[in-house]
């Protein structure tokens, strides 16, 4: 086989794709598809959905990989799918919920806005009463700055990525994650009784 996949030489394989090269196009995809679906789960919060715009998100690639002139591929793949979930929402008149629940580890790199340094509350409640804390938090955020949060603190997007995904600045890009993770911070407090003692800003009631 192609030693060209096994070091990851993803501008070669979108040359290839680009030239019809089936194989080379499916590895791409493969490389990807959980992040895709991963987006798209975020967004939708539905699997049977999810799925439904990931092949979709694949589909329309595949028809349009002509179109694509450089720079990141994933970007460019996220894109494709965030517009699929966008027309379903848009369909479904409903605006997209995103849980807590699979951000994965709530850690200082995942989670900058939580970062504390100090450990995970160890008590299974606690752990449940905080990521439903989140998620109702971060449900509140204008979808914009919802879908920065995502891509770069959850999905490890870079920041231009994540510009060139959503076709806009990148100083746009800092300045909502910048307004997100103060909002959250915001939203937080305002219930902070409900939050670990770690978490909250002001502690002189602690003593």
């Amino acid at each position: 086989m192609n030693t060209m996949t096994d070091t990851w030489d993803e501008a070669a394989l979108v040359q290839r794709a680009q030239k019809g090269n089936l194989d080379a196009f499916n590895a791409l995809l493969l490389h990807y598809q959980t992040q895709v679906y991963n987006l798209a789960w975020h967004l939708l919060h539905d699997e049977a959905a999810a799925d439904d715009a990931t092949q979709e998100a694949f589909i329309s690639a595949y028809k349009g990989l002509a179109k694509f002139r450089g720079g990141s591929f994933r970007a460019w793949l996220l894109r494709i799918v965030a517009n699929a979930c966008y027309d379903e929402l848009r369909r479904r008149k409903r605006r997209p919920t995103v849980s807590w629940e699979d951000f994965g580890d709530m850690d200082d790199e995942a989670n900058p806005h939580l970062a504390d340094g100090g450990p995970l509350p160890e008590q299974t409640l606690q752990q449940q009463e905080l990521r439903a804390l989140l998620e109702r938090t971060l449900a509140k955020l204008p979808e914009d700055q919802r879908m920065v949060v995502v891509l770069v603190d959850r999905m490890g997007l870079a920041y231009q990525e994540v510009a060139d995904m959503l076709n806009t600045r990148l100083g746009t890009v800092k300045s909502r994650l910048a307004r997100a993770r103060t909002q959250m911070q915001q939203l937080l407090q305002e219930e902070r009784e409900l939050l670990p003692h770690r978490y909250r800003l002001n502690s002189e009631d602690e003593g």
